[in-house]
């Protein structure tokens, strides 16, 4: 993405991702969700885009601290427990796309509301340090990169793992 955003064009880039996601996403079966577990170990469909919904939940608490106190503190979150804790594997496939959306919907409503001086908020989480802007714009990078997974696309969005932490 390379330049820096306004919240406005965030919030926008956000609601047009998960806009344009959403029917493709409610057009997967329960069972065509569930069916493929590419190797060993890594999650179903329903699992990944549980991540997503996990990720949003953290970085929903980041984004408001950051804009609210001027800065955000804190660790990653362990993914894959947070996923087997949720077991999204035995929630109904529609139930986990509402819930992503909805979620999303209430994310890019928060960052619409961020005043654009916040933006430049430290986050540090882990041992790194980024502005609120970086990791707002990173969750829809991210977001975007699991999603093209999720519905199998033939190009999936590369992403950078510019953070070490799990998100």
């Amino acid at each position: 993405m390379g330049r820096s955003y306004m919240p406005r064009e965030l919030a926008l880039l956000l609601r047009q991702t998960i806009d344009r996601e959403l029917p493709e996403l409610r057009a997967l079966t329960d069972e065509a969700a569930l069916s493929t577990t590419p190797r060993p170990g890594a999650w179903s469909r329903k699992e990944e885009l549980g991540h997503l919904i996990d990720s949003a939940a953290n970085n929903h608490i980041r984004f408001v601290v950051a804009s609210l106190n001027g800065e955000f503190q804190g660790v990653g979150y362990a993914q894959n427990s947070w996923v087997d804790a949720h077991g999204y594997r035995d929630l109904e496939w529609p139930e986990i796309v509402e819930l992503w959306y909805r979620f999303n919907s209430l994310l890019a409503h928060l960052v619409e509301r961020i005043p654009d001086e916040r933006m430049s908020n430290k986050c540090v989480i882990g041992v790194d340090v980024f502005s609120l802007g970086f990791v707002v714009e990173d969750y829809v990078l991210h977001m975007q990169h699991h999603l093209d997974h999720v519905l199998s696309r033939p190009f999936v969005t590369p992403y950078p793992a510019v953070l070490t932490t799990d998100r």
